[in-house]
């Protein structure tokens, strides 16, 4: 059975419910996080075990490949096939059971780790292994992998955190682990007959994760099947269930960071900490830590202790003086040059940040290149880590490769990402094919976390010897004799240069909208830049995060940010999406993007996608028909400009209910929104005829005047100027109306807004002043896109000088706001392009208490608006701002900066937002009325 349809409809008759085999999901499932493109040819979202099973069964009974996925973070092809792949995390992804006593939890295995830790918090207990995907990776696709994570010191691996396991082997056998089955006899006859190749070759040393985990299954070990099958990457049995342990954390903790002078000396000292007892220590060098004072700016890296290589040794424990004569005594004797001891929690969490955003820029090179899995964590023995550390920098510099390494060093893994210029020939497999044989001569591991995959599977021969190898494929033959479960791993492997994604797609740097100034102004290099770590799969709103509204919302893979990449990277290559720009996959994946910039901030490649749906609705449309609402919502401040000429006449028409209606219909927008009303004195007006009214001294500063504030909320221009007067500066505006031309860069009218937009930057160039943004998202088109469509150095010039009202007030003395509780919903371009951080220092300065919310409002400028976005627009909303705003107290500020925030509040609740520059006008001593 080949074809797509043919598989899907073979899935359906059989009795699974969720069975897609169109061209966008086979798309979006053709690659994990790693460098491999295999289209699947239907993809399956089972319901239940017995939907699992009867997949099983049809792909067993028509030899088609089978490849269990959770949430697609595998960096090694652990997780792409070209047969059915099953996906998880939609449906089965439920904590059963936890038992506090016995201190275990039953899951199903598309569990999100975080949520199994919100299950288990209540009793005092955790899931010990903590990838740093933990807020989005599947307890099923962490059983798949064995990952660790940073805290595999105290915790373990997840191999040593199963307790049980519900499998369906290659035949459909069912096995309840652990567990006496017949079916396990022949298993137990092989490892029988080879135990002299098990004891020598397997289970060296903790992160000997690579190949099949038979030390398992050794007699001295119990003949753990289930502790076996953990690590063996779906290719001996589907996963329909799990029992796990779960720990106990210790109360206390505390950061004890060392220097040494380099990340040799680093890798030498970090096991001889083991003695204290660890729960993790991790290593960095100053090539992380520089790429974060660059990119993150010097702020985001506290001062650290001298030296250029770091190690982060976390110690925990119920005695606060006992750990802190611990963390003394190993900062005396760790043989660094420099040491502190961090007890404050949040000081903490600042110096671990380092470590954590070093290795999400790492999709960056030093040289500012590409840099691709593959080789992204290898382990050795960690006594042999700092020799193994000098010869891998001696192997990158002889090909000319570089990368930031960093990772468990006390574990002996090193992490890396690397620029390998995957367009040369050969060039990849060459490179892989020497970094394995550096690590095989250090007694260590292909992959110290992740799995082998396609990436290093073809590799375990130069770490295993042959009788280990053949070994492999006897197991195999137990387990899935047909090789039905994801073929091309670990046994009989792929290349591990086969289908690899990028050198697939074309470079495309001629006629495009922007510049994509950090790609070398190549679209294809910027859209890889997305490389499947599915952040924006995670809900982060809790901690102020954006990234991805519409996901959260639908909870489909199409509408997240990586599920529109991978469409975008598969009309590049021209496989699966074959109609270029105008590719109806393309056009459904990117419906429903609200353009809010989340990604721009919050994806940690640096993704940016309302600037690549702008990029495909300028070329799908250019000179051709376009969507009704690009000519209505697209050119919003032409018609507002209109209006403001006979704002009462426009405001009593849109109210009757007649013309409203039959006007949103024809407009193209949802007939359940409301029309705003014009303001009947634009702010452009007021400021004229209140001139001589105007400070006449103090710094000049140039105020935005856009086409919300001017047309539809002139008192939030009213109240800015009252502010800035009071804070000593002399504001002026441009003499004719400017505009950032936002709205025609949101729906891809992208000639005209580069000829506004040159307009405007020539008029504000020549003001020579500070400019003072109100409404974020042209003050975020100010500083951002204004560089990418210009590109002049007026432009830059005019981004530089760009502020919102809180940078440019800095420390000024602002209104007291003592018991004020303010719940503030940052605009997402705000959040994404200059950060709401400086507000928020802003109202607490002032004494006020600051609720800072997640999300977007789910209007988001045209989105929400128009027709067929209604429901998803009120549904992005619901997931925090709506509830947020019901339970604040009535006498709560509502703080929302952005027209579109404020009109979603408007259309969804009782409660009003207002604009910082209201609130804080609200204070001085002559308000505005």
């Amino acid at each position: 059975m080949d074809s797509s349809s043919a598989i899907a409809r073979a899935l359906r008759r059989a009795g699974v419910s969720d069975v897609r085999d169109d061209t966008t999901t086979r798309a979006l499932y053709s690659t994990d996080a790693s460098l491999y493109r295999v289209p699947p040819s239907a993809v399956v979202f089972p319901r239940s075990v017995d939907e699992v099973a009867t997949t099983l069964d049809v792909c067993r009974r028509d030899g088609i490949p089978l490849t269990a996925r959770g949430t697609g973070t595998s960096l090694a092809g652990n997780a792409v096939g070209t047969g059915v792949v099953l996906d998880f995390s939609r449906y089965l992804g439920r904590v059963l059971d936890v038992d506090p006593e016995a201190r275990t939890a039953r899951v199903q295995p598309g569990v999100i780790q975080a949520d199994l830790q919100r299950a288990a918090a209540p009793h005092g207990l955790r899931f010990g292994p903590d990838p740093s995907t933990h807020n989005r990776c599947t307890i099923g696709g962490m059983i798949g992998n064995n990952a660790c994570g940073a805290r595999a010191l105290g915790y373990g691996r997840t191999s040593d955190n199963v307790v049980g396991l519900d499998v369906l082997t290659g035949t459909g056998h069912a096995l309840a682990l652990p567990g006496h089955d017949a079916l396990l006899d022949p298993l137990r006859e092989l490892v029988g007959g080879h135990l002299a190749t098990i004891r020598t070759e397997f289970g060296r040393f903790g992160r000997q994760v690579s190949g099949y985990a038979l030390e398992h299954l050794l007699p001295e070990n119990g003949f753990a099947v289930h502790r076996f099958l953990v690590g063996s990457e779906g290719t001996l049995g589907v996963v329909t269930g799990a029992t796990v342990r779960l720990v106990a954390d210790a109360p206390l903790r505390s950061l004890v960071v060392l220097g040494y002078p380099d990340i040799v000396a680093a890798g030498s000292a970090a096991h001889t900490l083991l003695r204290f007892r660890p729960t993790a220590c991790e290593g960095i060098d100053s090539r992380i830590v520089d790429v974060v004072r660059t990119r993150r700016g010097p702020g985001a890296v506290p001062p650290l202790p001298g030296g250029a290589a770091w190690l982060f040794v976390e110690l925990a424990g119920d005695d606060p003086d006992e750990l802190r004569a611990r963390s003394d005594t190993l900062v005396a004797s760790a043989g660094a040059v420099d040491g502190l001891r961090v007890d404050d929690p949040s000081r903490a969490a600042a110096l671990w940040r380092i470590r954590e955003d070093g290795s999400g820029l790492s999709g960056r090179s030093p040289k500012g290149l590409p840099a691709h899995a593959g080789w992204e964590d290898a382990a050795v023995p960690p006594e042999r880590l700092g020799d193994y550390l000098r010869d891998f920098d001696e192997l990158l510099d002889s090909y000319g490769i570089t990368g930031f390494p960093y990772g468990h060093f006390a574990d002996g893994c090193i992490h890396i990402r690397l620029d390998i210029p995957l367009e040369i020939p050969g060039m990849f497999r060459e490179f892989l094919f020497s970094a394995a044989q550096l690590v095989s001569s250090y007694g260590g591991s292909m992959s110290g976390e992740h799995g082998d995959g396609r990436a290093r599977s073809e590799l375990l021969p130069l770490m295993y010897s042959p009788e280990a190898i053949r070994l492999f494929g006897a197991v195999k033959a137990v387990f899935d004799p047909d090789d039905i479960l994801n073929p091309g791993v670990l046994v009989d492997p792929r290349p591990v240069d086969a289908d690899l994604r990028v050198p697939a797609a074309r470079a495309l740097r001629t006629d495009l909208g922007f510049r994509y100034r950090d790609d070398d102004g190549d679209f294809t290099r910027a859209v890889h830049r997305c490389t499947g770590v599915g952040k924006c799969r995670a809900d982060t709103t809790a901690v102020g995060g954006v990234m991805c509204p519409s996901y959260q919302a639908t909870r489909e893979e199409k509408d997240s940010t990586r599920g529109r990449a991978r469409a975008l990277q598969e009309m590049l290559n021209g496989g699966l999406v074959t109609h270029s720009w105008r590719s109806p996959e393309v056009h459904d994946a990117l419906d429903l993007c609200l353009s809010c910039k989340g990604c721009a901030s919050d994806c940690p490649t640096g993704v940016d996608m309302a600037m690549w749906k702008s990029e495909v609705l300028h070329q799908t449309y250019k000179g051709r028909l376009r969507p009704m609402s690009h000519y209505t919502l697209g050119r919003l401040p032409t018609w507002a400009a209109l209006a403001s000429r006979m704002p009462g006449v426009v405001n009593t028409l849109t109210r009757l209910p007649g013309a409203r209606s039959a006007g949103l219909t024809v407009a193209g927008l949802d007939r359940r929104r409301r029309i705003p009303q014009f303001a009947t004195t634009t702010f452009r007006k007021w400021f004229t005829a209140t001139a001589r009214q105007r400070s006449r001294t103090g710094e000049p500063v140039l105020l935005f005047v856009d086409t919300f504030t001017d047309h539809f909320t002139p008192h939030v221009g009213v109240a800015a100027v009252e502010v800035l007067e009071a804070a000593g500066y002399r504001v002026r505006i441009t003499d004719r109306p400017q505009c950032c031309g936002l709205t025609w860069i949101t729906t891809g009218q992208l000639d005209t807004a580069r000829k506004m937009l040159g307009r405007t930057v020539t008029e504000l160039f020549r003001a020579g002043t500070p400019i003072v943004g109100l409404e974020p998202s042209c003050t975020g088109v100010l500083r951002s896109d204004t560089v990418e469509l210009l590109g002049s150095e007026p432009a830059r010039v005019v981004a530089d000088s760009t502020r919102t009202l809180a940078e440019l007030l800095g420390d000024w003395q602002q209104p007291s706001l003592d018991g004020v509780t303010v719940v503030a919903q940052p605009h997402c371009h705000h959040h994404a392009v200059m950060g709401w951080d400086t507000d928020a220092a802003l109202l607490r300065r002032a004494g006020a208490d600051v609720t800072r919310l997640g999300g977007c409002c789910g209007l988001a400028g045209n989105f929400g608006v128009e027709r067929g976005h209604y429901e998803v627009s009120v549904a992005v909303a619901n997931t925090q701002l709506v509830p947020a705003v019901e339970a604040a107290s009535p006498d709560a500020v509502i703080l929302a900066d952005g027209y579109s925030c404020r009109t979603q509040l408007d259309d969804l609740t009782d409660r009003r937002g207002i604009h910082l520059a209201q609130l804080l006008a609200s204070g001085l001593p002559h308000p505005s009325s």
